[in-house]
């Protein structure tokens, strides 16, 4: 586990790289059943759409989970919320899955979670040996604290699962101008 794990992320696009841009990346790489499938049509509302990405991004992931066996280890980027999703009484009910879908992406959280990502994309392939994208990205976890319940609650309640496609990190990386590490 690495917690609090910083990192500077040069945003330097070929070419003018937009949030329309990006919504159009998506909407290629995510399945029909992902759970965020409907997000790329925020990005394309006309106050975002023509936002650029670059420059020079500077962040810090809340962890970074090591999981699995020597030979089967994955990394997984771990957020932590404690946004309120109910009104004054509020349930686990307001903690699933429909209801962090639409709070993911009313605060673009899955743009974070992509930019977080390619964060670690980047470090783990100029520092773990033998590293494969395709064997090591493990996805993230949002893990809305307000709304998890334990093992008695039901074990998603409050924690939001997301696999992006590895496709979508490698070339989201390249087209911000990561280079060859993929």
């Amino acid at each position: 586990r690495v917690a609090e794990l910083s990192f500077d992320l040069p945003l330097t696009p070929a070419a003018r790289f937009t949030l329309a841009d990006l919504a159009e990346l998506l909407r290629r790489h995510l399945p029909a059943d992902d759970p965020l499938v409907g997000y790329p049509a925020l990005l394309t509302d006309p106050a975002l759409a023509d936002q650029p990405l670059t420059g020079f991004l500077t962040g810090s992931i809340d962890a970074v989970l090591r999981v699995g066996a020597a030979a089967d280890q994955r990394f997984v980027v771990v957020d932590y919320k404690t946004n309120r999703l109910g009104g004054d009484e509020l349930t686990l009910g307001h903690y699933a899955q429909g209801p962090m879908v639409a709070a993911m992406c009313a605060s673009h959280y899955p743009l974070q979670a992509l930019l977080y990502c390619v964060a670690l994309h980047r470090f783990l392939s100029a520092r773990l040996a033998g590293y494969d994208p395709a064997r090591h990205l493990g996805g993230v976890l949002y893990l809305f604290v307000r709304g998890m319940g334990g093992a008695d609650a039901g074990a998603s309640t409050g924690v939001f699962a997301w696999q992006p496609p590895v496709a979508l990190v490698t070339e989201l990386s390249v087209v911000l101008g990561g280079g060859g590490h993929d």
